[in-house]
């Protein structure tokens, strides 16, 4: 999914940061490139780019009922688990996993951390929550939202 506030390609975006003679005239030449949309925004705009409605999403994502509404809402923030609840909640794959964590304000997926590798398996292998969840214990790994998701 694309951002509907990026005009530009961050690659090209990256290009112009480095190669910008200071910072100042960066940020200036490019201000309207320099948002992010918030993370209740982008996962709204998610469940209309694939026909879903929060409530299977949360269900899914075997997130408690309210505390999901409240993520979609804004209301509340989530944490780095619940962001990777709500990844296997839309059935993602890696890539838009990473993008939701980077939505988030969440550090990304890190293969060389063994429990992120793992997550990151069970993402890639379309496994659902609680084969994931089996998958980590059998690694005697921390589960995802093992504080009831917040």
């Amino acid at each position: 999914m694309v951002d509907k506030d990026q005009t530009i390609p961050t690659s090209v975006l990256w290009t112009h940061l480095f190669k910008a003679p200071s910072a100042l005239t960066f940020i200036s030449e490019n201000d309207e490139n320099l948002h992010v949309c918030a993370f209740p925004e982008y996962i709204t705009q998610l469940c209309k780019q694939r026909g879903e409605v929060p409530e299977r999403i949360i269900k899914r994502a075997n997130i408690e009922r309210s505390f999901g509404h409240q993520l979609f809402r804004g209301a509340r923030r989530p944490s780095r688990d619940t962001v990777l609840l709500l990844a296997f909640g839309f059935e993602a794959d890696v890539e838009l996993a990473q993008t939701m964590l980077k939505y988030a304000r969440c550090s990304a997926l890190y293969p060389r951390m063994k429990r992120d590798a793992v997550i990151c398996y069970c993402l890639h292998h379309r496994c659902n929550i609680d084969e994931m969840q089996s998958l980590l214990a059998e690694f005697d790994l921390p589960l995802i939202g093992g504080d009831r998701n917040r």
